[in-house]
């Protein structure tokens, strides 16, 4: 019988020989150790528990140019009394700070030098799930090490990190791995290795890199000004749910809801409505209410953003919103759940007492007193909401909300705005009325 000779498929050569990559890219990942302060009070468990017991904070870095500016964490360096990096070849350069960024965790260095190999940027957006990536650095001091894995996410946004997205892979993270660069399999620099996601403090096999053309848009202000403007447009959003899209007639759904628009934000002052979902921002598709926020932090204050919403009763419209500067960190809504159909739409409800339509002032609206199982209850409709407006009409009485409410139906829902608190958004409310 024949023997039978199986090739190795490309993808899978390419993907376990990363050798010829770290001989030719790990000249530009840096060794980066930060000495800093340690608390005279401070007992021996707390000393323990730093980055070292001298104070000593160990990560890694990124040759961006042949005159000596590095990237890292800022994690990494701040707060540092003294920086010394450490080149591959095993020179050793005193460091200083030309600026740093927390909330993308961006920092960067400068050693004098000159003549270094600076690294390949590549694109981030091109990335792909499952796509092979390489990560380089110095975990627990240990120069120059590789670690290989897969890309398990683009674009990944994390709680209270809401102008930040991510790339998210499975590459073995560890201290002194943040800073240092994820590349793919061209040599190129995708990511700046920044985090990892762990309940023991282990790694658990989810990692995050901060894309490398956010580093570089960071890196590039903080070398101009020492600091990093953002843009903001002064509105909450949450998610489109499949309810909330089939109310707008949007499939499949996507974009993000715009839930509220802050009185003293730049889209009061612009044609975005409350009930838009933007779809597009800047040419750049916005699949989830994720997405949106970082693009916008991406733009330059005071510049004129061109927006692709859609409008309930009017379609798709191209609109400009002149970008404002962010200066607090934004809250953000989370959408409703899902609405599971079910009979009986479960709703009572009564008028605002005076307190509360002082609070509202100038809208009106009607209390929910209480929810019984049926459609409001599956919409997330909870005792305490105050319902403010269904399908685009503001409400006034309990009757006009009750004739406005009964137009719901199994196949088309209608979208009613809510306040809960002080925070308002959407929901998508479906009943047992006639088909449309």
């Amino acid at each position: 019988m024949p023997s039978v000779i199986f090739s190795q498929p490309a993808f899978a050569r390419a993907a376990t020989d990363f050798s010829r990559l770290v001989e030719q890219q790990g000249q530009v990942v840096v060794n980066v150790a930060a000495t800093k302060p340690t608390p005279q009070h401070a007992d021996a468990a707390a000393r323990r528990a730093s980055d070292d017991a001298s104070g000593l904070s160990l990560g890694s870095g990124l040759i961006v140019s042949g005159d000596g500016y590095v990237l890292t964490c800022t994690h990494v360096i701040e707060r540092a009394t003294l920086i010394q990096v450490r080149l591959a070849d095993r020179r050793e350069y005193s460091a200083r700070v030309i600026g740093l960024d927390r909330r993308s965790d961006i920092a960067l260095l400068k050693i004098e030098a000159k003549g270094l190999t600076p690294a390949i940027s590549g694109d981030a957006d091109k990335l792909r799930v499952g796509e092979p990536v390489l990560a380089i650095g110095s975990p627990f001091g240990f120069q120059s090490s590789a670690s290989a894995g897969i890309v398990s996410g683009t674009r990944r946004s994390l709680p209270g990190e809401p102008y930040m997205a991510f790339i998210q892979t499975d590459v073995a993270i560890n201290p002194g791995n943040s800073g240092g660069p994820l590349f793919n399999l061209r040599g190129e620099v995708v990511g700046i290795n920044s985090q990892n996601f762990s309940r023991t403090g282990g790694f658990m096999g989810v990692s995050f890199a901060i894309p490398i053309d956010v580093a570089t848009r960071i890196a590039d202000e903080l070398k101009r000004n020492g600091f990093v403007r953002r843009g903001w447009l002064g509105i909450n959003v949450q998610e489109v749910s499949r309810d909330i899209a089939a109310a707008y007639d949007l499939f499949p759904p996507r974009g993000a809801l715009v839930s509220d628009i802050l009185g003293a934000g730049p889209a009061a002052k612009s044609p975005l409505r409350r009930g838009d979902i933007v779809l597009a921002y800047e040419g750049q598709a916005i699949t989830n209410s994720a997405a949106l926020a970082p693009r916008v932090g991406l733009s330059a204050p005071g510049a004129l953003a061109r927006m692709d919403i859609i409008r309930r009763g009017e379609g798709r419209k191209s609109i400009a919103v002149r970008v404002g500067e962010l200066s607090e960190p934004p809250s953000a809504i989370p959408g409703p759940p899902p609405v599971v159909t079910r009979m009986g739409l479960g709703l009572e409800l009564t008028e605002l007492d005076l307190a509360t339509r002082d609070r509202l002032a100038p809208e009106k609206g009607v209390l929910v007193r209480r929810v019984h199982p049926g459609y409001a209850l599956d919409a997330g409709l909870a005792a305490g909401d105050v319902l403010v407006e269904v399908d685009g009409q503001l409400l006034s009485s309990v009757a006009e909300s009750e004739r406005l409410l009964a137009r719901a139906s199994e196949a088309r829902p209608v979208l009613v705005r809510i306040r809960r608190g002080n925070l308002s958004s959407f929901v998508a409310v479906r009943g047992a009325g006639p088909a449309p």
